[in-house]
């Protein structure tokens, strides 16, 4: 059964109390119970769908100060709402390094990236710097950064991702699921962006795929996979017919 919608209109503007009730009240343990099946682990999980969290985050609007507080609360669902509602130009470098170190789930990790930082002057920056942490859920941020940039960048020159794509081989090794799925994801990205940044990204899967270990064979195998599939060469062809 799909999780009811939190509803937080009102007379009075939105409040961190308000939110929470509202969150509470439309809690599903049943929907908790399958979103931990597909990794979806918190301390505080209330089972809430995504389709009901955007509802209300476009009830909301734009609030940086709500989204600390909601973040503050560890409950995931309000964590979904803060990364909705931020805005990107009042992140700080301060709050992306206090949010990372968070991650606790790759939901969180990727929404955060995708809808958020992503969106702020530094995430390039962060890209390449949490790619290098030890902390699974940080560092997968660092290449779900480079993933969605990859696909959502639009102004980015192909030298920027082709100086990523040492940073992947360098980690590819790196068994923990969390990792190496964003590290595949990554290079699949980058290779889909032109015919350049395709050959690049076929050249270092086979370099990876040299490396030996399960983990670099499966980024490189399944990354290989795709790129030289109908699918891809059709998507390069428009592409090229586009210019």
């Amino acid at each position: 059964m799909a999780a009811r919608r939190p509803d937080p209109s009102g007379p009075s503007p939105a409040s961190l109390t308000r939110i929470l009730s509202a969150l509470r009240n439309a809690a599903s343990p049943e929907n908790a119970d399958g979103m931990a099946r597909y990794g979806i682990c918190s301390s505080h999980v209330l089972g809430i769908s995504m389709a009901a969290l955007r509802a209300t985050a476009k009830d909301i609007g734009h609030d940086h100060t709500l989204a600390l507080d909601l973040w503050k609360t560890g409950i995931f669902e309000a964590r979904v709402l803060a990364l909705l509602i931020d805005d990107p130009a009042r992140v700080t470098e301060r709050q992306m390094e206090r949010w990372a170190r968070d991650f606790d789930n790759w939901a969180i990790c990727d929404g955060v990236c995708l809808h958020l930082f992503r969106r702020t002057p530094l995430a390039w920056t962060k890209a390449v710097q949490w790619a290098g942490r030890d902390e699974e859920f940080v560092k997968r941020a660092g290449f779900t950064l480079m993933a969605v940039l990859a696909v959502h960048d639009k102004k980015a020159v192909d030298r920027m991702f082709l100086n990523l794509l040492p940073i992947l081989r360098r980690e590819a090794r790196d068994g923990r699921n969390g990792v190496k799925k964003a590290v595949n994801w990554a290079l699949r990205q980058i290779g889909k962006r032109n015919r350049r940044l395709h050959a690049a990204a076929v050249g270092e899967a086979e370099r990876i795929r040299a490396l030996g270990g399960p983990a670099a064979r499966w980024i490189a195998s399944d990354a290989l996979r795709e790129f030289r599939g109908e699918v891809v060469r059709r998507k390069l062809e428009r592409m090229e017919r586009k210019k």
